[in-house]
Order: C-alpha cells, then structure tokens, then sequence
C-alpha cells in the first residue's frame, strides 16, 4: 500500500481496492450513524468524529486528548499498518478531521474519499446496510505535536513574531461577529478569512489550479494555523494547504470555541 501515501482517493480507487480484497485497508464512514445505517461503503465501519470536539488545550488538556484519541484508534481498529481511507458525504470537514487526527499520530498512510458518499452513489457502486464491527488493535504511534497549535503558543506568536499567518475558516458572518457563537465575538487578531466552503465544487476538492488561487497570498515559507469553530473545517483546511505543498501548516485543536470562551486573549471584531 505504500504507493497510496496520498490525501485523495477517488471512488473509481477505493472501489478498485475493494474489490481486490486488499489487506490493511480500513474504510471509515465519518457520518452520523443514522446515515451510516441507511447506507454506508462496503465494509466500512462508522465513527461519528463530530462527537470530539476538544475546547482544552491546556498542557493537561492535549495530553488527556492524546489519551482518549489513542484509544478511539485502537478500538475502531486501525493499525500501525493500515491504509486508513475517511469518508462523509462530500470532501468535507469530518473526515478531514480524521486525516488530520491521524497526522497528529504520525499515521501518514491515510485518504479522504473525494466526492464522500455522495460521489459514490452518483457512481453507482455497491452500497449495503449491515453494521460493521470494530476489529481492536494495539495502535503505538508516534505523537507529531508539530501540527497542533494550543492558545498559549498562538497568544505569544501574536504578540512576538510577525511570521504567522492564521487562517479562519469559518463564514464570513462569524469571522465578522455578526455570528457569535461563543462568549466573544470576532476573530483571533491578525487572522485573514478563508471560509473551507470555497475549497469545495459539486461535493468535490477542487482541482489545485482552483485551490492555488485561493491560497495564492498565503506565503509558503510561513508557519500557518488553522481554525474555525472546532476544528473540523479547519482541518479541511489544513487537507488543502498539506496537497498544495506547504510544509509548517498547523491546526488551533481548541480553535474559537476555547479562543472565544478565554478572557485577555487578543480578538478582533
């Protein structure tokens, strides 16, 4: 499986893999389970990533996160080992959470469907409704802490570097504040708005050309973090800047739900 060491997997592949029974693939439907229920990619197994959120990344908040995470791996079933493919139901924030997720443990051998679910009904491959139970296995990765960004470390870059650049890639309307959902209302100072919808065409990434022009003021040597509400859109963010080539991208875990909720942390409205 090494020569799948990319952030995209098309249906015609995954269903190809499918087919040739491959070992050490591991499909995972990152949606509801009432979804899941009415309909799922053979063999998948359903993990609704939505359900953790994560607002503390205080030094004792990261290391209780690193714990529950490491065993929510282990018992879906991934392995050191495995090719790991996340699906939602287009090229969305949930299952670019898990490609995130699984960076942060060092698990590089990784994919999100392009197009999710609703490409491959629109390709009419095989679709069943049984539930898939979790295989558990021992998953002792390695933890990349250089992806994470906490509020501490974002506060004093802030405030003593000019090198960072924040992407929010929430709406318009709450990088503004004219949403609020939080205790403040705004943005974290200094950060540029990207909202991820502009990253998706027809349930679909768009193609790089589309993507580079987007980014096109986002400096490559710059260290960049991204963030939104909770770190899902974020993280679909982050999915995109790692395929256009950046190499210092990381992702605000507690992102406006922490930011917004803190007191004497810079905010711009």
């Amino acid at each position: 499986m090494k020569n799948l060491l990319s952030l995209l997997v098309s249906p015609e592949k995954l269903n190809k893999l499918l087919l040739q029974k491959k070992r050490n693939l591991l499909v995972i439907d990152t949606r509801p389970f009432d979804k899941y229920l009415n309909g799922h990619i053979p063999s998948a197994v359903n993990i609704e990533l939505m359900q953790y959120h994560w607002n503390d990344t205080t030094k004792r908040g990261i290391m209780q996160f690193e714990s529950q995470l490491k065993k929510l791996i282990s018992n879906i079933g991934i392995s050191n080992d495995d090719f790991v493919v996340f699906y939602d139901d287009i090229s969305g924030s949930s299952a670019s959470r898990g490609i995130w997720l699984l960076h942060f443990f060092s698990h590089n051998n990784t994919a999100i469907l392009d197009g999710g679910f609703n490409q491959w009904k629109e390709k009419n491959y095989e679709i069943e409704e049984i539930t898939n139970p979790f295989l558990k296995n021992e998953f002792n990765p390695q933890t990349n802490i250089g992806i994470l960004a906490d509020y501490k470390y974002i506060k004093d870059k802030i405030l003593n570097s000019k090198d960072l650049i924040l992407i929010d890639s929430r709406s318009p309307e709450e990088y503004s504040g004219k949403i609020v959902r939080a205790k403040n209302k705004g943005h974290i100072k200094s950060a540029i708005n990207i909202d991820w919808t502009l990253n998706i065409s027809k349930n679909k990434f768009k193609n790089l050309k589309e993507l580079k022009r987007i980014y096109k003021n986002i400096p490559r040597n710059s260290e960049i973090i991204t963030y939104c509400q909770g770190g899902y859109r974020a993280a679909n963010t982050y999915v995109v800047l790692k395929m256009l080539g950046y190499k210092k991208v990381k992702m605000y875990l507690g992102s406006w739900s922490e930011w917004g909720n803190l007191d004497k942390v810079p905010i711009e409205n």
